[in-house]
């Protein structure tokens, strides 16, 4: 049953999806994704001309939602990755589809503080994944996992921790990238059997606060691609030369950057760029623009991507192939009817549609996600998107401001529950790729040094003025919102412009910039440098520490005066309970109104769903309370 806009329930919004993540086996016999089970979301499994009545259940997490999960080389075995509560100590577990009513096995039982960073394929090495880890509390290694046996062993090494090298397929060491002193990052071809580094390229530091993403040896060995600015203001995908370290331009889009999102959230977010199953070969590259933009760069492929490309008119989301590359299975991006998913056979150029993640929704009841530009009162141009409620004719409605978290990140185009959720309610919902937002360029990002509590936040209000100057927007009944980053910024707008907001919601936010950074995992420290470091002040530093302090809501608590809502993992391995527990006690000892929720079972954001309807609900409430009438 599809509902109305104004009909649509809380939980529908922000259940699980109804299936979600499908990735097609090796051998094109089998679709695995993710469908609830046990109240969670699990790994299913079935035949590519199956239905989900027909589908296996292989995992049994009961506790916590599975989100990544891969197939193994050998169509036998599937493996995931699970944490507890939300703590990001993540395990690699591995499901025997011959036995898949045996319990999952734990490839990888680490002592308490130590996570699986990442997964990746060995060809070289069959039956086998790379898996790196911190069984060194601050140091990442590379070890080898047998899938069948979960024998494992250290395959490479860590002595620098501010260096991180990349293997060829043959699993032996090729290249480094490696963060000098000064931020400068360095790039290194790795020779010979003792592993001499041989400088090729430096990169400048502060316009890549997220390292160089992404970071691919190509099949051959002999080439290293990232994304780098070369002597322009957008992102482009290169490759350097292992021999002569000359640098070709591989995918570039005047006026636009790479989307390196998906190499931060691999699992999760839409990939960065494409690779052949078959050859390991990049064919194809993401774009940021108002919507997603594809730039395609391989002949083959390309013909692929012509048929994908009739099945949606939204963007190429996620994509799979077999190993002959015949069958493909894509989803798709769209504002309003997202990651639906399709299997296409191109031995026949048959296509078959394989499901709609949330069929309770009806796409023409949301709202549609629309791009917006305006300039901050400096001249910095911002982009943004806007998303008005549906069949709505009043003017100007309450509007809530919806910042991103990161910093280093950005909105886009596509599907987001909270949007929805808050334009099915009435609202108007804004979001502004402020300054430091990755994808807009290198000026872009790196105009955001110094100007936490800055500049950044006055571009959020800047991007407000100009929704009310178009008459979208209310002026008396703004809200901000955000999580993580954003939930700083919710707090900071609270605080620096308390009459500019009617009400705030601050969800898994930071209070204190110092005590932020001094409660991180000491492994972070090194890829800090180039981020929080520059961008805002090194804690161990008295006197940035102390101006780090300046630009903390926590010593603005006395100037926060409207109604808030607060919201925390109590397993935050990110934003720590007490950046929470710092604000609202003493705005309750003042009178001010304050909401907490904190989930026992949860991290840096809520992922169980009984926990983000509870959340919803509360922000629903919160909203509907003080933006109805606004402020006098």
């Amino acid at each position: 049953m599809a509902f109305a806009a104004g009909q649509i329930g809380v939980e529908h919004f922000f259940a699980d999806p109804a299936f979600a993540h499908p990735v097609i086996s090796p051998d094109g016999l089998r679709i695995a994704y993710l469908a609830p089970a046990l109240g969670r979301r699990n790994v299913w499994v079935r035949g590519v001309d199956e239905d989900h009545s027909d589908a296996m259940c292989v995992t049994g997490d009961s506790r916590r939602g599975i989100t990544s999960f891969f197939w193994a080389d050998d169509s036998r075995w599937l493996l995931y990755l699970q944490d507890t509560d939300g703590n990001e100590d993540w395990h690699l577990f591995r499901v025997d589809l011959t036995a898949p009513e045996q319990p999952a096995t734990d490839l990888t039982p680490l002592p308490a503080g130590s996570r699986v960073f990442g997964v990746d394929s060995l060809t070289s090495w069959p039956g086998h994944v790379l898996v790196s880890m911190n069984l060194r509390p601050t140091a990442i290694d590379l070890f080898r996992v047998d899938v069948a046996t979960g024998e494992t062993a250290l395959h490479h090494e860590q002595t620098d921790p501010n260096e991180i090298v990349l293997l060829d397929t043959n699993g032996t060491p090729a290249f480094s990238t490696r963060m000098a002193e000064d931020g400068t990052l360095e790039i290194f071809a790795i020779d010979g059997d003792r592993g001499s580094r041989r400088l090729l390229r430096r990169l400048g530091g502060a316009e890549y606060p997220v390292g160089v993403q992404p970071q691919m040896v190509t099949p051959d060995g002999q080439g290293l691609l990232i994304g780098a600015y070369q002597d322009s203001d957008d992102l482009r995908l290169l490759r350097i030369d292992r021999h002569t370290g000359e640098e070709a331009v591989i995918a570039a889009v005047e006026g636009h950057s790479l989307d390196i999102l998906g190499t931060m959230a691999p699992t999760v977010l839409p990939p960065t760029v494409f690779t052949s199953r078959r050859t390991g070969e990049v064919i194809a590259a993401r774009f940021v623009d108002d919507r997603p933009r594809i730039e395609v760069l391989d002949e083959c492929f390309a013909e692929v991507y012509a048929e994908l490309s009739k099945l949606s008119d939204g963007v190429l989301g996620t994509l799979s192939s077999d190993l002959s590359e015949q069958r493909w299975v894509a989803t798709f991006i769209h504002d309003r009817d997202p990651a639906v998913t399709w299997l296409y056979d191109h031995a026949t150029g048959e296509s078959r549609l394989l499901f709609r993640p949330y069929p309770q929704l009806d796409p023409s009841s949301l709202s549609p996600v629309t791009p917006i530009r305006l300039k901050a009162r400096d001249g910095l141009p911002l982009r943004g998107f806007l998303a008005l409620p549906v069949g709505e004719d009043a003017q100007a409605p309450p509007l809530v401001l919806l910042v991103h978290g990161g910093p280093w990140q950005h909105d886009t185009w596509g599907y987001n529950p909270q949007v929805q959720f808050l334009a099915s309610r009435g609202y108007a919902v804004l979001q502004v790729n402020f300054r430091g937002s990755t994808g807009y360029g290198r000026r872009h990002t790196v105009a955001a040094i110094g100007e936490f509590a800055g500049a950044m936040h006055t571009d959020l209000i800047d991007a407000c003025d100009w929704a009310v100057s178009e008459g979208i927007a209310d002026p008396r009944r703004i809200g901000i919102m955000g999580g993580s980053y954003g939930g700083y910024a919710a707090l900071i707008g609270a605080a620096i412009t308390p009459d500019y907001f009617a009400a705030a919601v601050d969800y898994v936010g930071i209070s204190d910039l110092a005590n932020f950074l001094r409660t991180l995992p000491p492994f972070t420290r090194p890829y800090n440098m180039n981020s929080w470091f520059r961008y805002v002040g090194d804690p161990d530093d008295p006197a940035s520490a102390a101006e780090m302090t300046k630009r903390s809501p926590i010593s603005m608590i006395d100037q926060i005066t409207i109604p808030l809502l607060v919201a925390q993992g109590a397993n935050d391995a990110r934003v720590v309970q007490a950046e929470s527990d710092n604000i609202v006690v003493p705005l309750r000892e003042r009178g001010i109104p304050v909401e907490y929720l904190l989930a026992s079972d949860e991290g840096h954001g809520f992922d169980n769903p009984e926990n983000q309807i509870r959340l919803h609900r509360a922000i629903e409430s919160h909203f509907a309370e003080n933006l109805s009438n606004g402020k006098t």
